[in-house]
Parts: C-alpha cells; sequence; structure tokens
C-alpha cells in the first residue's frame, strides 16, 4: 500500500492528483456532517470509528 509520502512523489501524475482529491473528499464530507448534523466513520487503526458531529465541530475550533 502507498502511503501519502510514497503517493506524492509517484511519477504518474494521476496518481498524485488522487491524493488531493481524497483529502478534499474527506474534508467535504466532515463539513457536510457538521452542516446536517449527522456523524462519518473512519478507519482508524484498522478499525471502524464513528465522529459525531459535535466531536467533528470541537475538532475544527481546536
Amino acid at each position: 500500500m502507498m502511503r501519502g509520502k510514497d503517493i506524492d512523489q509517484s511519477k504518474d501524475k494521476d496518481i498524485v492528483g488522487s491524493l488531493a482529491a481524497i483529502r478534499r473528499a474527506a474534508r467535504l464530507a466532515r463539513e457536510q456532517a457538521i452542516l446536517t448534523n449527522t456523524a462519518i466513520v473512519i478507519m482508524k487503526d484498522n478499525k471502524l470509528v464513528r465522529i459525531t458531529a459535535d466531536e467533528l465541530r470541537k475538532q475544527d475550533a481546536a
């Protein structure tokens, strides 16, 4: 599996662009969850973790 640093250094422009697209999608998902007061689910340490809109707001404020 490629890591962020590996992706940034790839010779394939599509792979390099995909990292930025994934980051944009994650940011937009967080914003949408806050606007709709819903939770998001992420993978952290190979476990699914639910993050509520309130927790997202607190993270954004920090």
